[in-house]
This record gives C-alpha cells, sequence and structure tokens, in this order.
C-alpha cells in the first residue's frame, strides 16, 4: 500500500495521539504515514462554550468528510468526540487500549489543589456540562466558569491566575506527558467521565477492508466493549455536549460493569446507577442501564434540557 494519510486536528492532543497512532501502524506493517492536518468547527471557534455551537460532530465533521472523499485514508480522535452515529460509509475500525479514563483537578503550578480544599468562592474553569453538573453537586460553593481552548492554553490560563483550578481529562496530561500536573484525579465511579473519555476512535471508510484489517490489528477487545457500552448509553438517552451524562464501563473476567449518571446542569438532580452484564453483549448492557435510570427520574431532567433547547432555537429564530 502506498503512504497512509491520517487526517487528525491541529492541537498537540491531537497530534501525539495521530502519532502515536502512525508509530503503532508502521510497527504493525504500514510502508509509512502521513499526518494530514484539518481544521474541524470547534477548532474556528475556541472562545464559545461547546453547548453553544450547532450541530453534531464538531471536531469531527471536517475529518468525515475528507475520509468519505479519499483525502485522507483513516483518522484519529479522542472516542468522547465522536458522535454515537457515524456517518453513512464510516465506521470505528479500532480502539486501542484506554488509557484511565478519570477526570482530573488542576491547581496553578506548584500548588497542591483537590477538590476539598477549594476555598469558598473559587473559580473553577471546565468546557463540559457534565463537569459542570458534577461541581455544582460536589461544591455547590464554588464557582464554574467556561475555559475553551486546547490542554496547553487552558493550563496557561490557569497559571496566569484566571482560575483558581481547572478539571480536564487526565488522559490527556498523560498523552502530552503532563500528567505530573493532575493535583487530584477524580474518583471514577463517583465523578463519571465522558462516554468513551480516555479512549481513542481510529475511524475508516467501511467498504476500505485493507484499511479495517490493517487498523483493527490495533483494537483493543475488552476497551472497545467498555467504551461500546458507554456510547450505547448515551445514545439511548439521547445525550450529546448538551446533556450532563457521564458513563464508565469496567470489564472483569468475561464480565462488564456499567456505571451511568444524569445529572441536571444546576447540580440539584444526580440520577445514577450500575449494572453489569455480559463483556461480549455491551450494547445490551448500554440499553438496559438507560432504562433504569430513565425510570429513576432521568426522564424528566431530559425532557426539561429538550424544553430549554427548544426555547433556545426559537429565541434565536426571532432575534
Amino acid at each position: 500500500m502506498t503512504v497512509l494519510k491520517l487526517g487528525t486536528r491541529g492541537s498537540l492532543l491531537a497530534l501525539a495521539q495521530s502519532n502515536w497512532t502512525a508509530s503503532a501502524l508502521k510497527t504493525n506493517g504500514a510502508s509509512g504515514v502521513s499526518l494530514e492536518v484539518i481544521r474541524t468547527v470547534g477548532d474556528e471557534h475556541l472562545d464559545q462554550p461547546l453547548h453553544e455551537i450547532s450541530g453534531k460532530g464538531i471536531f469531527t465533521r471536517e475529518l468525515d468528510e475528507a475520509l468519505l472523499d479519499g483525502r485522507v485514508h483513516l483518522a484519529v480522535h479522542s472516542l468522547k468526540d465522536l458522535p454515537t452515529v457515524l456517518p453513512e460509509g464510516l465506521c470505528i475500525a479500532a480502539t486501542p487500549t484506554r488509557v484511565d479514563p478519570r477526570d482530573v483537578l488542576v491547581g496553578p503550578e506548584g500548588a497542591s489543589t483537590t477538590l476539598a480544599s477549594l476555598k469558598e468562592g473559587a473559580i473553577v474553569g471546565t468546557s463540559s456540562l457534565r463537569r459542570v453538573a458534577l461541581l455544582n453537586a460536589f461544591r455547590r460553593d464554588v464557582t464554574p466558569r467556561t475555559i475553551r481552548g486546547n490542554v496547553d492554553t487552558r493550563l496557561r490560563k490557569l497559571d496566569d491566575g484566571q482560575f483558581d483550578a481547572i478539571i480536564l481529562a487526565g488522559a490527556g496530561l498523560t498523552r502530552l506527558g503532563l500528567a505530573r500536573r493532575a493535583d487530584e484525579w477524580l474518583e471514577r465511579t463517583s465523578w463519571l467521565p465522558a462516554p468513551g473519555q480516555g479512549a481513542l476512535g481510529i475511524v475508516t471508510r467501511t467498504d476500505d477492508t485493507e484499511m479495517r484489517e490493517l487498523v483493527g490489528a490495533l483494537n483493543d477487545p475488552d476497551s472497545f466493549s467498555a467504551v461500546t457500552a458507554e456510547r450505547t448509553f448515551l445514545e439511548a438517552l439521547g445525550g450529546g455536549c448538551q446533556v450532563p451524562i457521564g458513563a464508565l464501563g469496567i470489564p472483569y473476567e468475561e464480565r462488564l460493569r456499567l456505571w451511568g449518571l444524569v445529572a441536571s446542569p444546576d447540580g440539584r438532580r444526580v440520577v445514577r446507577g450500575d449494572l453489569t452484564g455480559s463483556l461480549s453483549d455491551p450494547q445490551a448492557l448500554g440499553d438496559k442501564l438507560a432504562e433504569v435510570l430513565r425510570g429513576r427520574g432521568a426522564e424528566a431532567i431530559l425532557a426539561e434540557l429538550d424544553e430549554a433547547a427548544e426555547s433556545d432555537e426559537a429565541a434565536e429564530s426571532e432575534a
């Protein structure tokens, strides 16, 4: 095969993930891999909260188009950025072994900062509605504030004194060699991460059997099953970046335990649950847990969020 063209975003984290994938592909027989940097809608609006950017796949849409057009052979994503339903003609060909999926709290360089030690009124930066909801649930006396930008930009804003702490995915710090900056790794089953967090999704064209086989060699079956359960749970609840939903699957032996939550943005209502199922049927487990949480009150939260989103869209159309 000729040199493979790998589509990627241009952030330091995206490039680190894509360079890792390129190296792994070469180890598995690829003759050469070149990185093709593609800007996405999400990259064009780094000053805007994620939930205010219209449309799905704000970090993936342009990469999908490049794949479907044949400009690249594969694309590498943080799996949590991938919509639960991919465009027709594309598939997730591999999920390599997942790294630690937990969120981390990061304080200014040299400080020792924890969620419990934050002062009253502390300004905590995050771009995620899930993290805002959990922060409100755990520490209602601190102030969440939107922070956008790549990992290095966020750390610089923190160290410049714009925030008392920020919350990030620990996986991003790990992949950038910055795990030392994490002051506290937040407990994984109480502070649930985003579905798919800590995992990569390598996407190819469905009909490109040669590429799917080459990329498939990088797949870790346990990681794939865990994130499939999480993403099925998310899809069954109709969730996206505008809904505070967390999920985490942990495989053991031939079983898979799945935790999930749905929260109101103010953190006053957090509906939780967990179930154990077969590692070989993660979709059934994700669907079942979504049904359990709907019965426990998630349905009401989701309906209110849908109503609020519709009201916002109507107001924008009248403006």
